[in-house]
């Protein structure tokens, strides 16, 4: 990892002489990593997350201290795959190795988000009718579509990559719901530190969950693309192949952004998972089958506020996750196919791209109007991230290593070793759903 440059103003890659001392400014630090980290933490997690504490209480917070550093890593090497080619997770791979493995991992991509993306707006329509009960769930599901639709496709860039900041201090409502909560401290602090294993199939499939859900592919697409295209709104970036000058601030700011954005992440589900822990868990409550039920249940337990702040969030977190969803989907599928892509183009030059998005978010929605069990299809988007997470980690572990693509801007032996750490956890996740 690499030392922070002592100056970083506005735009902290910009190379240009400054006149006088400026001070670092973290929200000009803060982009992709950022908004990764919170879309991490969508109505599907939170499910996950209050599940782990209604049914275990606080010994499966240990998970989230572990996933940390990997998460970082992984984080970072994708995000530096990104800003060193000036390309995404899949145009790297198209270049550079065979067009079966590309398509095979788009395609389980693009059903695990579409999936992923249809449960979300599911969670955000029963959150809202439990906060204002009286429109109908159809109307709401359609109404949240719409919204995303038209803000990715319509949207500015640099005015759609606002929006999604300011949706990531929804997630403060979490750390509100906690204080509220009477949480037995020593037993957290020993669940952080000491964990007690169970070999159990109840256990080991929450574990697997937990996993599943804090590094996943979509998230490793999404913050490469978004570096890239980072490259093509600041007229002062250029892809560091291009321009290793840009190097030193170009990759502190990387690692501020993903540290900071990867530890926000974790620290909401470490919210979520103890407040659970101090209401559910602690009245008995320990089957959670969606977010919006764990909201629901918070209520009598933990009283009005908590249950308010809890669903708000869901609706929130769910804002700010399906587009990062639908905009992972098009990224990989659009530099498969060889399509113009990115949010910083206007919809009449990346129709395929806009059209990719669209088309995601309303199949999406048009899920919770089927058959389909939605416990059950989370259940399968979950084993489908985790199937294809270990081959992405593999491949993005051997970019990163190659000189030939990422020229003196390889990755160093921290990353190495924590990146490769993550890819062994995902390949052992595969396995612990193969034998559960």
């Amino acid at each position: 990892m690499n030392d922070l440059p002592k100056d970083i103003d506005h735009d902290p890659e910009d190379t240009s002489p400054v006149v006088g001392p400026s001070r670092p400014r973290l929200l000009g630090v803060l982009g992709p990593g950022l908004i990764t980290g919170a879309s991490d933490d969508d109505p599907s997690g939170i499910a996950t997350y209050s599940q782990a504490g209604a049914q275990f209480g606080y010994g499966l917070s240990w998970t989230l201290v572990v996933t940390y550093p990997l998460m970082c890593a992984v984080q970072m090497i994708a995000a530096r795959v990104g800003r060193t080619t000036g390309h995404g997770i899949a145009g790297v791979l198209r270049r550079h190795y065979p067009n079966w493995l590309l398509q095979s991992l788009v395609f389980l991509l693009v059903v695990a988000n579409t999936i992923n993306l249809g449960a979300d707006l599911g969670a955000m329509a029963d959150a809202f009718t439990l906060v204002l009960p009286g429109p109908p769930k159809w109307l709401l599901i359609v109404s949240f579509a719409a919204i995303c639709i038209y803000a990715q496709v319509f949207l500015q860039y640099t005015r759609y990559v606002a929006v999604l900041k300011w949706l990531t201090l929804v997630l403060f409502a979490y750390f509100a719901a906690v204080m509220t909560t009477h949480v037995d401290w020593r037993a957290l602090g020993a669940g952080l530190v000491w964990p007690k294993l169970q070999w159990d199939s109840t256990y080991l499939t929450t574990v697997v969950a937990l996993f599943g859900t804090t590094i996943s592919p979509y998230l490793f697409f999404w913050q490469a693309a978004q570096e890239v295209e980072d490259i093509h709104a600041y007229r002062n970036r250029h892809r560091l192949t291009r321009a290793p000058q840009q190097g030193r601030p170009a990759l502190a700011r990387i690692e501020v952004d993903t540290l900071v954005g990867m530890g926000f992440s974790n620290l909401v589900a470490l919210a979520i998972m103890v407040t659970a822990a101090a209401t559910l868990n602690a009245k008995g409550v320990t089957d959670i089958q969606s977010s919006a039920q764990a909201a629901d249940a918070l209520r009598p337990i933990a009283g009005e506020f908590a249950f308010l702040v809890f669903a708000l969030g869901i609706i929130g977190t769910g804002a700010l996750a399906v587009p990062v969803l639908a905009g992972s989907a098009a990224y990989a599928l659009g530099e498969a196919r060889q399509w113009p892509v990115g949010f910083s183009r206007k919809w009449q030059e990346a129709k395929a791209f806009y059209a990719t998005v669209a088309l995601a978010t309303l199949v999406g929605m048009v899920l919770n109007f089927t058959n389909i069990d939605p416990i059950k299809a989370l259940y399968w988007s979950a084993v489908i991230n985790g199937v294809s997470a270990a081959p992405v980690l593999v491949a993005m572990m051997l970019i990163a290593r190659r000189r030939d693509i990422m020229g003196e801007f390889t990755i160093g032996k921290a990353l190495t070793w924590l990146g490769w750490g993550a890819t062994l956890l995902m390949s052992a996740t595969i396995l612990a759903m193969a034998l559960l």
